[in-house]
């Protein structure tokens, strides 16, 4: 186990955006990302295409950064996504309690 801190970045964004995701977090000192496919169910999410509802593909990042540099990697994931403009997606920030298997600079051999 890691006795650093360690935060996840959840970041929900439409379908093709997550590689900005985690080319933003990356840039800013991330290792990567990991990416899961989901679909909205909000209330402004449904669209219709002829009249057939249609719930739009959204793809989900999580990416798990020491906290020393969460703040950073969160910016930087805001900025490259434009999640301040409405409709373009969250981001969140969870504290990851515990931690196993996460090497942050860390020679994996130890």
């Amino acid at each position: 186990m890691n006795d650093e801190g360690f935060d996840v970045i959840i970041t929900i964004v439409d379908k093709h955006y997550s590689e900005q995701v985690v080319q933003a977090s990356k840039e800013a000192g991330a290792q990567g990302g990991t990416i899961l496919h989901g679909r909205g169910t909000g209330a402004h999410e449904t669209k219709k295409l002829l009249g057939i509802p249609i719930e739009p593909e959204k793809e989900i990042v999580l990416t798990v950064v020491p906290q020393r540099i969460s703040d950073d990697v969160f910016t930087a994931i805001v900025r490259k996504a434009e999640l301040d403009k409405p409709g373009s997606g969250i981001a969140f920030v969870v504290d990851a309690k515990k931690t196993a298997g996460i090497y942050y600079g860390q020679d994996e051999e130890q």
